[in-house]
């Protein structure tokens, strides 16, 4: 067995984890053992998220009508919001009067998560999506 890896025997109902064996199948693991670390991972970082100031990394997902004034000027002044950092930014027309807009962040998750709200809220926004993953700190 791997150094840092210790195995634990974990009991459930032969339901759940047929269940669980169909997901993580058609998800493409190899075994139980990863997804069910992947599972630990996620919560984890869920739980990290719910205290605001965790640094981490997110996305911001946005779909607008492009014909309402100003929305991308609007956009562009709030991705200069410090102290958030912007990674990326990724813009599609998605048909003549839509467009996608997908900021990759990074900063506090409270810092992200309010931009995000206040771009969800703008006049012409349609739909909008936050997706937040807690990092560690830099070393």
């Amino acid at each position: 067995m791997a150094k840092g890896i210790e195995r634990i025997g974990v009991s459930l109902e032969n339901d759940l984890l047929a269940s669980f064996d169909k997901v993580i199948s058609s998800k493409g693991y190899k075994n139980r053992s990863e997804a069910i670390r992947d599972l630990i991972r996620e919560h984890l970082s869920k739980l990290k998220i719910e205290h605001k100031k965790t640094p981490a990394i997110g996305a911001i997902f946005l779909v607008y009508d492009h014909h309402t004034a100003h929305i991308s000027t609007v956009f562009k002044k709030l991705q200069h919001h410090k102290p958030i950092k912007t990674i990326s930014s990724i813009h599609v027309y998605i048909d003549s009067h839509n467009c996608l807009e997908i900021l990759l962040l990074r900063g506090l998750a409270c810092d992200i998560n309010n931009l995000g709200e206040k771009m969800i809220s703008l006049r012409g926004v349609k739909h909008g999506y936050i997706n937040l993953v807690a990092i560690e700190n830099e070393k």
